[in-house]
Parts: structure tokens; sequence; C-alpha cells
């Protein structure tokens, strides 16, 4: 076991109403199968006092903003406070935690968004999680198939560690910075108060508490 890429290394789970999704769980990632069915079972059971449903799988915190323009397909949960504006895109199997932002023209698709994350400009999320509070730039996207189509693995140094999965695209700890127009290739992992710089190629994974400067090149942040 890699303890760095581990599920409580990364992510505050009480930071999320995804939080039972990871029970037994080892690695973030695990959690994307099962990200369709959680929604199905957790949304009957959310309060009717504070989300509205809509269709048969949609469940909508009544203090949520949502665009008119905004596409909503299910099965979604929109948690209080979040906010979706104008022209996202959410195709589906999709958790926005509360007070997160999914920005104009951002699309999202099997994914978990915990509370306070923002991806507010032409983001492209899939099948990927994002922490608390973690914000991705503008243009900043998720890569989650890999060209020949093979499984992802996710690599640290010279060890791969295989995930089963073939469309896998980033697990973004608590507190990451992403800058713009930056992507993450499938199976990159960043880790916790992690800082990406802006037009970056990410790949493999970027150690908690440092700065991806480029590809080879990560240093340590220094702090006051």
């Amino acid at each position: 076991m890699n303890h760095e890429l581990t599920v409580h290394a990364l992510l505050d789970l009480t930071k999320t109403v995804a939080a039972d999704i990871f029970e037994g769980l080892v690695y973030p990632w695990e959690a994307l199968p099962k990200i369709s069915e959680f929604i199905m079972k957790l949304g009957a059971a959310l309060p009717k006092d504070e989300y509205i449903q809509k269709d048969d799988n949609i469940w909508i915190a009544k203090s949520a903003s949502v665009a008119e323009s905004a596409y909503l397909h299910g099965p979604l949960i929109v948690c209080p406070e979040a906010e979706i504006r104008h022209c996202a895109f959410i195709r589906g199997s999709a958790i926005i935690g509360r007070g997160a932002v999914i920005g104009n023209s951002t699309e999202l698709k099997n994914c978990i968004i915990f509370d306070k994350a923002q991806v507010p400009h032409y983001n492209y999320i899939g099948d990927s999680i994002l922490g608390f509070q973690a914000h991705l730039g503008a243009g900043a996207i998720t890569s989650n198939l890999k060209s020949d189509r093979s499984m992802v693995t996710v690599r640290r140094e010279d060890e791969k560690l295989a995930t089963e999965l073939k469309k896998f695209g980033a697990i973004v700890g608590d507190h990451v910075e992403v800058g713009c127009n930056s992507v993450l290739n499938p199976g990159t992992v960043i880790g916790r108060n992690a800082t990406v710089y802006p037009l970056s190629m990410v790949r493999g994974v970027v150690p908690s508490d440092s700065i991806y400067k480029k590809q080879g090149e990560v240093a340590e942040k220094v702090y006051e």
C-alpha cells in the first residue's frame, strides 16, 4: 500500500455528502465505478425539506443556484449553496458539494466534487474526484482516457499501481490549486495543498505541499 495515495491522505471526508462511498476503500479512485449507484441510494434518503427532486434521479438543494441555461442529467446531487453557472454541461453521475462552483461551459461526468471546490471556467472533469476547496483555473481539464484505450495506471517514480480502470482522470486533493490551461493526464494524483503551474501537462503523482513547475521539476513549498 502506498500511504500517500490513500483516501484519508488526500481527502477530508467530513467535507462531502459522499463520505460513505469511500468506506472500506484504500484508494479514492476505487469509488469511481460506484458513483452512479451511490447517488441513487443517497438521493432517496436526502431530507425533502432541504432538497427538491427533479425527474427520477436528480436532487437539487433549495439553496443551490442553478442557471436556467445549465444542462443537468442524472443521476445527480447538487448540495446546498452550490452554484451552477451559465451553460454548464452536467452529463450525470455527479455529486456537487456544498458551496462548490461549476462554471460557464464546464462539463462534468462521473465525478465527486467536494465542498467548496471550484471549476469555474471552461473545465472538463471526467471520472475524477476533486477535494475540499480544490480549484482548477480556466481551461484546466482532466483527461480520462488513454490514447491507446488501455487500463490506467498510477505512476509514482518507478512504481506503477494498477487501477483496473479504463476511464480515470485525476484525484485532486484538498486545497490544491491547478493553474489555467493545464492538462491532468489519466491517472494523475495531486496531493493536498499542492500547486500546479499554468500550462502544465501533469502525469503521475504530485506530492502534497509541493509546487509542480514542469515534468521532472517539483519543488517543496516553504511556509513562513
